[in-house]
């Protein structure tokens, strides 16, 4: 079980986070040209895959309570630091995209007019989630504090 839950965990991340944080970090792209279509799409593209991330958590709660048929112990617990620090750099990332880039992208796609208005907010808020995903990479690779 502990592989399959890895897999699609792995499989989850690649498919669900790979393009939000795309769509995040150049969404922006679309601000400056002033296309309605592009920043539509960038919005879409976001509201869905920051919704879909939430498939990868849920599959990373079920692998973190599997036993690992390598150390035969838990994977981790909620006291771990790399889980709940992943966790909220998850959080953070998911409420700056629904927040922040989406309703930005949403208004400039409304009003194109208002579009080079947002480029700052919206490339600065990709940029954030871009580094938040990387670090929780990071966390869940190296585990600090286990």
């Amino acid at each position: 079980m502990f592989k399959v839950l890895l897999a699609l965990h792995l499989v989850a991340a690649v498919f669900a986070v790979g393009p939000l944080v795309h769509a995040a970090t150049t969404a922006s792209r679309g601000l400056r040209l002033g296309d309605a279509e592009a920043i539509g799409t960038s919005s879409r593209m976001c509201k869905i895959y920051t919704g879909a991330s939430v498939l990868v958590v849920v599959l990373g709660f079920g692998l973190m309570s599997a036993t690992s048929p390598y150390t035969h112990q838990k994977v981790g617990d909620f006291g771990d630091v790399w889980i709940w620090l992943s966790l909220l750099l998850w959080l953070v990332a998911a409420a700056l995209t629904f927040f922040v880039v989406v309703p930005a992208l949403d208004r400039a796609a409304q009003d194109v007019a208002s579009a080079p208005a947002m480029v700052g907010r919206v490339a600065a808020s990709g940029g954030i989630v871009g580094i938040l995903f990387a670090v929780i990479v990071f966390f869940l690779v190296y585990r600090p504090g286990s």
